[in-house]
């Protein structure tokens, strides 16, 4: 890549649990990955965003172990490539944009990054790829530039943007201050005076970013270059190195370095964004009904405007309310006003204090080789229902405190019991002892489905001795 190219390496932000979301998004499945507005997650339509050739190069994806696989999964459905970078720890935003400024200056020192959350609506692809374009003239020149998005309301979830003088030759300005959530008066006060809503999109040189960490960050910048240098190869992952990385403290970007760096530049922008932080946040980016409810899936409303009413499964209804939030899911239900549904986050904090499994796991958990669900549970038994993906393989394993019983209800199952291979079909069964090696394989073209029963004194899944692993956990 030479040093005029206009091309931009882009890097998606996977982090965080989106808490607020609950009880749609959760640890096991953040928000991030789930289709809230259509059929596409988030994830995907930011990768769909920064994939034409012609503007972008193939981008990064910086993620947690534990959803890799869902990040690799997503991928595949839309048919897209990315150098996905695992972090072992949590350490915000500003040790991960310095692990992805380190990154960009291996293909070269001057590579212009865009860095983007995994979890922003933007519904003009076409406008957010010229923004990044108008933006690349100022970040050549040595700006660490951020798109600030045109307010189209006080917003108080938002920080905001103060725009300084112009930077010539271009449409962008200088940052002259960043400001924190403001309430309602202030957001208004904001908006007369041209703030701008701070979207956390940012777009630099690599060298640049590394500079301005070496100034203000330099234990960051230790830590992130020692933990990609020492970084290992697990199938298509790039493992940062856990001892290096874990010496960066945890900060943001915006306090560990844009409210410190006099680099800092803005380029408004007017296409429509969120960052989809709460319901009320998805709520203003739905579709609406003439009553201006957004309602999906199995539900039915009667005298209610200006509600989000989603169930996935159960017939949710709801008589006679205005600006509520309602979200029905097999395990849970949340029902929340409009104008509080910012207080869910305190809700998941108090369930996870009384170690509710609901606060951070779904009933369907995904695995590397497809998920399972669990239908009920007793003390001394759990049905479970498992898909398992063509070509998938579950771990040889074996269990100390409990027996199995899989019956096939679709597809071919090859299972190993010991020394013994058997091929089962559709309503075909066989029975796993404790204490047995067992693995369970897909073979087949089509998805492997089965009922799994459990029967013994504990069925928790530390009760999982592998012996062998392809996915390496």
């Amino acid at each position: 890549m030479g040093e005029g190219s206009n091309h931009i390496l882009p890097v998606i932000m996977c982090g965080g649990s989106g808490t607020r979301l609950w009880p749609a998004s959760r640890d096991s499945m953040p928000k991030q990955f789930i289709d809230l507005l259509g059929e596409h997650s988030t994830f995907q339509t930011a990768v769909q965003r920064v994939t034409a050739p012609q503007v972008f190069l193939r981008p990064a994806i910086i993620s947690s172990n534990e959803v890799r696989f869902i990040v690799a999964e997503q991928l595949a459905q839309i048919g897209a490539a990315a150098d996905i970078i695992l972090e072992p720890i949590q350490r915000d935003s500003a040790a991960a944009i310095a692990v992805a400024a380190c990154h960009a200056a291996r293909l070269h020192p001057e590579t212009i990054v865009l860095v983007i959350a995994a979890d922003h609506v933007i519904d003009d692809a076409a406008a957010f790829a010229a923004a990044c374009q108008a933006a690349i003239e100022p970040a050549r020149q040595g700006q660490i530039m951020t798109l600030g998005v045109v307010p189209q309301f006080p917003a108080t979830s938002y920080g905001y943007i103060k725009p300084g003088k112009p930077i010539k030759g271009t449409q962008a300005s200088r940052v002259e201050q960043f400001v924190e959530k403001p309430d309602a008066e202030t957001a208004q006060e904001y908006i007369n005076q041209g703030f701008l809503w701070n979207s956390g999109n940012f777009l630099f040189r690599a060298d640049v970013m590394i500079e301005e960490f070496e100034r203000f960050q330099p234990t960051i910048l230790a830590a992130a270059r020692d933990a990609l240098e020492r970084a290992t190869i697990d199938l298509d992952f790039i493992r940062l190195e856990e001892d290096a990385f874990k010496l960066a403290p945890k900060i943001s970007i915006d306090y560990a370095v844009m409210e410190h760096t006099e680099r800092a530049g803005v380029l408004p922008v007017s296409f429509s964004w969120s960052d989809i932080g709460s319901w009320s946040a998805l709520w203003d980016a739905s579709p609406r009904d003439e009553d201006g409810n957004a309602l999906r899936g199995n539900v039915e409303v009667i005298e209610t405007r200006n509600s989000l009413v989603h169930s996935d499964d159960i017939l949710t209804t709801v008589v006679g309310l205005d600006d509520v939030i309602v979200v029905a899911k097999p395990d849970a239900v949340l029902v929340t006003s409009r104008s509080r549904s910012e207080l869910v986050k305190d809700l998941v904090v108090s369930m996870r204090a009384k170690q509710r499994p609901e606060a951070t796991e779904h009933l369907r958990m995904y695995r590397p080789w497809g998920w399972y669900q669990r239908i009920d549970t007793g003390s001394r038994f759990q049905v479970k229902r498992i898909m398992v993906k063509p070509g998938g393989r579950l771990s040889l394993q074996k269990h100390f405190h409990r027996a199995e019983h899989w019956v096939v209800v679709r597809g071919t199952a090859e299972v190993t019991v010991n020394k013994d291979i058997v091929f089962l079909h559709e309503n075909e069964s066989v029975y796993i002892p404790i204490g047995a090696m067992h693995r369970l394989n897909n073979p087949g073209r089509i998805p492997l489905e089965l009922i799994e029963v459990q029967v013994g004194s504990y069925t928790g899944e530390d009760d999982i001795v592998r012996v062998e692993d392809v996915y390496g956990r």
